[in-house]
């Protein structure tokens, strides 16, 4: 039953990212999502005590855009877990106000855009390893990031999430390399998960 429990939290993540909610609106969702799924990276433990997760309050000056500039190269990260060494190829960078942040293409089977950011928030404020814009193999489409025309993007940093691996250590998760991690902070987006 776990499959098709994985395969039913990956669809609500996707339609949750495609609905038209507000921000205050997919926050709430979210928050039910976690509280009720059985995927849910929220230790069961913790569920019946869950309130919901940690935001930043909504910021404006977090949505911009952004100048996408070529790239090339790859990168392995090893998971620590049953995924092994991932491989990833930079597909752009982007020029954003906080500094250049690299979009990545997860080279496995159908592939999928992974954007995490590691910023002087991450270890205070917000979860120590970083926090994700997108990822796209787990339905984030078109909140964090979105694509427009003219090789440029819309970021919406309101939208930054913790992985997994920031809820329970059952989970292992890739985290921002070096070249994804800002000196500035970003205070938009989820705070560190106290459990």
């Amino acid at each position: 039953m776990d499959d098709l429990d994985v395969l039913d939290w990956r669809e609500r993540v996707a339609r949750l990212y495609l609905s038209d909610l507000d921000l205050a609106g997919f926050r709430a969702a979210r928050d039910e999502l976690f509280a009720t799924h059985p995927q849910s990276p929220v230790p069961p433990a913790d569920r019946p005590s869950f309130t919901g997760l940690p935001w930043f309050p909504p910021n404006p000056d977090a949505v911009v855009e952004a100048e996408l500039r070529p790239a090339s190269g790859s990168l392995s990260i090893d998971t620590g877990g049953p995924d092994g060494v991932v491989s990833y190829r930079r597909v752009a960078i982007a020029e954003t106000p906080w500094g250049p942040l690299t979009l990545w293409w997860i080279e496995a089977y159908g592939g999928g855009l992974f954007v995490p950011v590691r910023d002087a928030t991450c270890g205070t404020e917000a979860y120590g390893g970083g926090r994700y814009l997108t990822d796209t193999v787990k339905g984030t489409f078109g909140r964090g990031l979105t694509v427009l025309p003219g090789r440029r993007v819309r970021i919406d940093a309101n939208y930054l999430y913790n992985p997994s691996c920031a809820y329970d250590d059952r989970w292992a998760c890739p985290l921002a390399p070096p070249e994804n991690r800002v000196a500035v902070p970003i205070r938009a987006g989820e705070l560190a998960y106290r459990g």
